[in-house]
């Protein structure tokens, strides 16, 4: 220290003694400082050191002491602790809530990322295959179908949203909007037959399905029903000059195939599990019943969900559901040398003497397969008609060639010429009383198509009936802005054979009138994509 900068005051010295560490290092410091020491001969470390430490020690003994003074007071010790510890914790708890900010805002921004492409919950007992994405893709492009990899990817295809394929395919047990729009229309053959329309937005995408998918699939020469270029023309055809005619029906056909049945449909076309489930749900409805409560409305599922007669997906997944029942049984009517059809849910059996022989056969072994492939035959729908007598396909008089059954057709002349003389009003054809030209209109095409020598008189008078009460033909489209191609790739003439039939054909009206009103240039699709 140089002599200037000595300590002018006690309070200096002092402050100078305490940086020091203590009156001995403050004085050994100054004693070499002054050279009592020759600054050649080692300095006296050891009493230094010595000094040092106890500096130290006294440093700490005083530390101790004034910690020891706080156990004095002991209430006072007491709230210095709780003090501490509250702050502490008070640090903790914020640290906590912003880590779980942090996690709660991942994991929020993880499920919107998600929920944008993906699906993982399609509702109870229905979504627990869609954790499996393995896709058989070989076998896909081998049918000529197209590959998905994910559910954004068909989304995509769709011109979609994931979001809008959840909520068209979403089980729920009890919700606020059904997507179908059910109702009864009269069979021929007597009875109500429930008809399930899909409103627009389900309509476009089960559409789209039948187009890009399922209208790809290869099918089994015997079928016949909603197939392109064949019809019930076509299926009765092979009948013609036989010896015996079998008629079989399925009961109950849509309501038999459940949805797993038609989720294992697609997983056999090499879908994913998780694909093959959503296209499962879009493509079937579960039967509910209609409830109010507290003036709101609500759909509550009171069966299984099935394939629904109205949709347009439906007759094709049947047609592919049946492949292996129609090859097996076309491996019976070879065996006996006879020959069989299929047009939707009529089996048809004909032959000669070799299926009059084994007739018996021939019927027990088909209700084996029947049985076997999940259906069950109609007991009152099953026909043998030999030869002698009327023989009908699918409404087709097949005795000699096709033809048309001559009472009915002389039923049909008398109702033209009353509309034609009277006027439509309080006129009725085949119990068809609100739309009776058109009624008439769909029956005179289909003579026409079965028999064009009979049916071309017939065809001329409805058209003139029809100019002169300046009737038009009705749009078969749900809805303007894309093109719905016919899901029954056949004659309009044949669907006037049976109006349930024909039924598939009227979805599209009943579907406009439920449809909202949509803007004319705008893809009405795009609205809820």
């Amino acid at each position: 220290m140089a002599d200037d900068e000595l300590p002018k005051t006690r309070e200096e010295l002092w402050e100078l003694i305490r940086k020091s560490g203590g009156r001995e290092n403050f004085e050994l410091s100054e004693m070499i400082r002054l050279g009592f020491w020759d600054s050649s001969k080692p300095e006296p470390r050891i009493a230094a050191q010595f000094i040092e430490r106890r500096a130290e020690l006294r440093k700490v003994l005083d530390e101790l002491t004034a910690e020891h003074s706080k156990y004095a007071n002991r209430e006072k010790l007491l709230a210095e602790i709780h003090k501490r510890r509250k702050v502490e914790a008070k640090a903790r708890r914020k640290e906590t809530r912003e880590k779980r900010e942090r996690e709660r805002l991942e994991r929020a921004a993880r499920w919107r990322a998600t929920k944008s492409s993906d699906i993982t919950w399609l509702g109870e007992d229905v979504s627990a295959g869609l954790h499996n994405d393995e896709t058989h893709a070989g076998r896909i492009r081998a049918l000529g179908l197209p590959v998905f990899e994910s559910i954004d990817e068909l989304a995509k295809a769709m011109k979609l949203r994931v979001g809008r394929l959840r909520f068209l395919a979403f089980n729920r047990r009890v919700a606020k909007v059904s997507h179908y729009r059910r109702f009864f229309m009269q069979k021929k053959t007597g009875g109500l037959r429930l008809i399930s329309a899909p409103m627009p937005q389900l309509k476009y995408v089960q559409t789209w399905i039948l187009e890009n998918i399922l209208a790809k699939v290869k099918l089994h020469d015997d079928a016949h029903g909603f197939v392109e270029g064949r019809s019930i023309r076509t299926n009765a055809q092979p009948h013609t000059r036989a010896d015996v005619v079998i008629n079989m029906d399925l009961k109950d056909f849509f309501p038999t195939i459940g949805y797993r049945r038609v989720k294992g449909m697609f997983r056999s076309l090499g879908y994913s599990e998780k694909m093959a489930t959503l296209l499962g749900l879009i493509c079937t409805e579960a039967e509910s019943e209609e409830t109010e409560l507290d003036g709101h409305t609500f759909y509550v599922q009171t069966g299984e969900r099935f394939l629904p007669q109205g949709a347009p997906t439906s007759p094709a997944i049947t047609n592919i559901i049946c492949r292996r029942m129609d090859a097996r049984m076309h491996g019976i009517a070879s065996r006996f040398d006879i020959r069989y059809t299929r047009y939707a849910d009529d089996l048809t059996f004909s032959g000669g003497p070799a299926l009059a022989a084994n007739l018996t056969k021939v019927l027990w072994r088909s209700r084996q397969v029947i049985t076997n492939e999940g259906f069950v035959l109609h007991p009152d729908k099953l026909r043998i008609m030999r030869k002698g007598r009327r023989q009908e396909v699918t409404g087709i008089v097949v005795n000699e060639k096709l033809n048309v059954d001559r009472a009915t057709l002389k039923r049909f002349r008398a109702v033209l010429n009353q509309i034609e003389k009277d006027g439509p009003e309080g006129k009725h054809w085949n119990g068809i009383t609100t739309n009776v030209l058109s009624a008439i209109h769909g029956y005179a095409s289909f003579v026409y198509m079965v028999n064009p020598d009979k049916g071309e008189a017939l065809l001329r008078q409805t058209k003139r009936i029809l100019k002169k009460h300046r009737w038009k033909q009705k749009v078969r489209h749900p809805a303007k802005g894309y093109s719905m191609p016919d899901h029954r790739p056949q004659s309009r003439a044949a669907d006037a054979a049976d109006p349930a039939l024909a039924s598939f054909n009227q979805v599209g009206v009943i579907a406009q009138k439920a449809a909202p009103e949509l803007p004319k240039k705008k893809p009405w699709w795009k609205f809820w994509a």
